[in-house]
């Protein structure tokens, strides 16, 4: 009996190829954003200390002058962090449904291959049963005679 061999054998091997290649970059895209939201709460506890340290008594106008812009400079650098962030996450949304799709892809074919399988095994045994049957009927043929 010959073994079982899928037909779609290559393009499988390429889907998963795209599924992987897919996954990749949607843990690039994931992980660019983490490093933007890291960012955003770097710069939220910078805010956080510097506007504590504003009014500090020991400060003088020309300090609380030059806490208020650095905390000006921080807003700005918040506001562009978030805008920056709110696109990656639009890049996330598409690489995570560019890699759902691949991997929707490779799990049909995956399924034809174990459907095909499947109905080889039961061809092949059919087979063995038929060979067995036979082998078993010449046996009976010959003790006869």
């Amino acid at each position: 009996m010959k073994r079982f061999k899928f037909g779609l054998r290559k393009v499988l091997e390429l889907r998963e190829h795209a599924e992987k290649e897919a996954e990749i970059e949607l843990g690039k895209a994931v992980g660019a954003l983490t490093l933007l939201e890291r960012h955003i709460a770097q710069v939220a506890e910078e805010r956080s200390g510097a506007a504590a340290k504003r009014f500090a008594p020991e400060n003088g106008l020309a300090d609380m002058q030059s806490y208020e812009r650095y905390i000006l400079r921080l807003d700005r650098t918040r506001d562009t962090l978030l805008m920056d962030a709110a696109k990656a996450e639009l890049v996330v949304a598409e690489k995570r449904d560019i890699y759902m799709e691949a991997a929707r892809d490779r799990k049909a074919l995956d399924k034809v291959r174990e459907r095909r399988q499947g109905e080889y095994r039961k061809f092949a045994l059919a087979e063995e049963n038929k060979e067995l049957d036979d082998v078993a009927a010449r046996m009976r043929r010959t003790r006869r005679t």
